[in-house]
């Protein structure tokens, strides 16, 4: 191994270096948890976490920002706790208007969770619209998908204004699974950037979908669309998104419009802690999950060193900076050799 390759192997197992401390610290500080009790509950939530940093990750690979995907993933929990359950009779307001009604005497439309379905693939072509929107007015990402961050928010707060309702008892089964000898949350971590990777590193759609962010002029004069690329990285976005809100509230089991507000910087932070950067197209969709594990297990590590929920957000955004400042004295050094 050459001096030149060194520093770009670092940089590439620069996440993976950051996980295995965190976790050699928490066992270090807590024994028990190296156990397959311990890190299914450590790790539970890193699986709605890791959905929603491959979303902000799609996002963040044609140089845009999401800021609405906290919110949207809380609209998703929402509506899997209301309108999955039993269709629009389901919701509060409808439920007012037929408070006595039997369901078999419903119009079909009113009880099946068929509904629930269509707003939520609804939701996805919000999320298509909102990429054509931003390339064909070519309007800043970051204020439209706040805008849109209130949108998501109301219509949580209009499909369940109190947290409650109950998660499909489908999707509850499938996050409490408990294979032998590996935990739920790895494995399904590995598939989701197993998918990813493949999506995005090794077919040649993907590598086009990089490029748009990388060197957009090239792409549009080989013949690709660049309106198309943006409406399918933000569909993309909107689908890991739905993932993420099914998956939270499977293990929440109740929806709130609440639930998932720190998942934007958290997906943010996921996607730069695993080697993503904000242009060029230049991703990591194994690094973003791993990024993700990362932050999730943060929490853990701070919990048993008993520091105060209050401090432990600045605590992971402190994480955040020292791994950054890594990867910046390994660009100089690349630079170097």
């Amino acid at each position: 191994m050459n001096a030149a390759t060194l520093p770009r192997l670092a940089r590439s197992l620069l996440p993976a270096i950051s996980l295995a401390i965190i976790l050699g610290a928490i066992f270090w500080l807590q024994p028990r948890a190296a156990s397959y009790l311990g890190l299914n509950l450590m790790l539970s939530l890193a699986v709605p976490i890791a959905f929603a940093t491959v979303a902000q990750m799609c996002v963040i690979t044609v140089n845009d920002l999401d800021l609405s995907i906290g919110t949207f993933v809380g609209f998703v929990a929402c509506v899997a706790a209301t309108m999955l359950k039993g269709g629009l009779i389901a919701l509060p307001l409808v439920a007012g208007l037929y408070p006595e009604a039997d369901p078999a005497t419903l119009p079909f439309w009113l009880t099946t969770p068929l509904v629930g379905w269509l707003v939520l693939a609804l939701g996805i072509g919000v999320y298509a619209l909102l990429g054509a929107l931003i390339h064909a007015r070519d309007l800043p990402s970051i204020v439209v998908t706040l805008g849109m961050s209130f949108v998501w928010l109301g219509l949580s707060v209009l499909v369940l204004p109190t947290p409650g309702g109950k998660a499909p008892d489908w999707i509850r089964t499938v996050m409490t699974l408990k294979p032998p000898y590996v935990p739920l949350p790895i494995i399904a971590a590995v598939l989701i950037a197993l998918a990813a990777h493949l999506l995005l590193m090794r077919t040649s759609y993907g590598a086009i979908l990089r490029g748009a962010g990388g060197n957009p002029k090239a792409i549009e004069r080989a013949g690709w669309s660049l309106l198309k690329v943006k409406i399918a990285m933000f569909a993309l976005a909107g689908l890991f998104g739905t993932l993420a809100g099914l998956s939270l509230v499977g293990l929440t089991t109740s929806g709130d419009a609440n639930i998932a507000l720190r998942y934007t910087l958290l997906s943010i932070a996921g996607v730069i802690l695993g080697g993503g950067e904000f242009v060029g197209g230049r991703i990591s969709p194994v690094g973003a999950v791993i990024g993700a594990m990362t932050l999730t297990l943060a929490g853990s590590f701070l919990s048993f060193m008993r520091i105060s929920p209050d401090w432990q957000i600045g605590a992971q955004g402190a994480i955040l900076i020292i791994v950054l400042a890594l990867r910046a004295v390994i660009d100089r050094l690349e630079k170097r050799t």
